[in-house]
């Protein structure tokens, strides 16, 4: 009985604490851990009511999308596809779930975040991490060496979500990639024209495209002391830029990762440069790392491409940041990341990044891993981190109170009188035949008002009305919503009109 009364008591503060987080408006990551461990502590208390008490939510770190929601990603999804085809990609699909053994080893540090799935029959298997390893697998198993393709799928990642900021364990990732022998960073440039044009078209605010090499990175190591074994995990370390200072990269280089602190130090000189094409010719001069084979060979490259990328029109958008490192072991050459800027508050400052929305660069290696002759197949692409896109968009239409319309419906065919189901069923029938996208509500009766407000709360453009003298003249009332005007339409002629009157082109958001 006294350990009822002190489970009683545990549950009673576990619920205040909860209430108290939500009063203080609390992270919903840290309401819905402290909720998930109130329910534990009220099952202990009556196992039997617990089963029956069957708490409906999503698993943490996915999410459902509404209507509304799933609108906008259509529209955003429309941009970047509509890119990809431009420039020419092909598109394919691959499994969900790979062997683990496919995706094992190509991720670095962040291979513990891999979804194992139990064995089911005799294969050991992992929910896919991105979709780049799952396109190198394909491209070893039907020994293609030349592809543009791209691709649009879930990913998975047992990270900590944070979904305010579009991080979740379960994400659309948008995949173009270039495989093939070509010349020297023609591919590459047209990675970062896409990533340009598709950031451009979203409209989603300021970007800046952080482009570096692994050569450099690795020839920088090299001459600053770093051990060959380390390479990686400094590497990693070196990717937290962004995200913190340079004084904690360094006390995780040295204190964690056992670096002497005068080769951090030397280091820490580089990584945090960053620049244009000057400091591109600035570096081929520098007298230690001009001496280094690799670091020389990636300068050589990102010169070349800082040529094509002023071709393109967008040497503007890019910045040499000799802090990327992008964390993934199967990069071998250019890597590059897109950040939105924050609009600076006052004249003179530095404009703040607000988060990766892109990111990509060139993995020659890759392919080869899979391949049982070895044989490689050079490779470049960019992936467009779309859920982060999707909040961006969310926030400012919640902000702006802006109406999204969730369907496509052109017209409504509605009736002025009663017993004209009948007429409704012809016409809209004609009209779905013809390809027009119309509707009808599901009422024999309903009333000409009811059916003008289902319009305009659905934003349907056009409205086909029936009448007893409509009928007689074979014409049909075609009124616009939003200015209320009505022309009777022939009704031979009425597909063509709608047509005319709702050809507008799409728009963003």
């Amino acid at each position: 009985m006294a350990d009822r009364a002190a489970l009683e008591e545990l549950v009673r503060l576990q619920g205040e604490h909860v209430r108290g987080l939500k009063q203080q408006k609390a992270s919903a990551d840290q309401i819905e851990e402290e909720v998930a461990k109130l329910l534990k502590l009220k099952a202990q208390l009556d196992p039997h009511e617990s089963r029956q008490k069957f708490v409906l939510k999503t698993p943490k770190g996915t999410r459902d999308y509404s209507p509304r929601q799933m609108a906008v990603r259509e529209k955003v999804f429309d941009v970047i596809i509509r890119c990809f085809k431009r420039h020419g990609a092909e598109v394919i699909d691959t499994p969900v779930f790979e062997l683990k053994e496919t995706l094992t080893g190509k991720y670095g540090e962040d291979s513990k975040l891999i979804y194992d799935l139990k064995d089911q029959g005799g294969e050991l298997l992992s929910l896919r991490y991105d979709l780049t390893v799952p396109f190198a697998r394909y491209l070893a198993m039907n020994k293609l060496s030349n592809i543009k393709r791209y691709h649009i799928a879930k990913v998975y990642r047992r990270d900590n979500p944070a979904m305010t900021r579009g991080r979740y364990r379960e994400f659309y990732q948008c995949d173009f990639d270039i495989a093939g022998q070509f010349d020297p960073m023609i591919p590459d440039a047209e990675c970062l024209k896409i990533m340009c044009e598709i950031l451009s078209s979203l409209q989603i605010g300021d970007f800046l495209v952080k482009i570096n090499d692994r050569r450099i990175l690795d020839g920088m190591f090299a001459i600053c002391g770093v051990p060959d074994s380390k390479f990686r995990t400094i590497c990693s370390s070196v990717d937290k830029l962004d995200k913190v200072c340079w004084e904690e990269v360094k006390n995780e280089m040295v204190g964690d990762k056992g670096l002497a602190p005068e080769v951090a130090d030397r280091i820490g000189d580089y990584v945090q440069q960053h620049g244009g094409v000057s400091l591109v010719e600035q570096l081929l001069q520098d007298p230690k790392l001009s001496q280094n084979k690799q670091a020389l060979e990636g300068l050589g490259d990102l010169k070349l491409l800082f040529e094509y990328l002023t071709l393109f029109g967008i040497d503007d958008k890019i910045s040499f940041d000799l802090s990327l490192a992008r964390g993934l072991d199967y990069y071998t050459g250019v890597i590059y990341e897109a950040v939105l800027l924050q609009t600076p508050t006052q004249a003179g400052e530095e404009p703040l990044g607000v988060g990766s929305v892109a990111a990509g660069g060139r993995y020659d290696g890759l392919v080869g891993m899979f391949d049982p002759k070895g044989r490689k197949v050079p490779c470049v692409g960019l992936s467009i981190g779309v859920e982060r896109i999707f909040s961006i968009v969310e926030q400012r239409l919640e902000a702006l109170e802006e109406k999204v319309r969730t369907t496509e419906t052109q017209v409504l065919v509605a009736s002025a009188q009663k017993k004209l189901l009948e007429e409704r069923l012809k016409l809209v029938s004609e009209l779905w035949d013809a390809g027009i996208k119309a509707e009808l509500l599901y009422k024999k009766n309903p009333k000409l008002l009811n059916q003008l407000h289902y319009c305009e709360e659905a934003g349907i453009p056009l409205v086909a009305i029936i009448g007893e003298q409509e009928l007689k003249d074979g014409v049909i009332k075609l009124r616009s919503v939003t200015s209320r005007e009505e022309v009777d339409v022939r009704r031979e002629d009425l597909v063509e009109e709608i047509r005319r009157r709702t050809s507008e082109p799409l728009h963003i958001c």
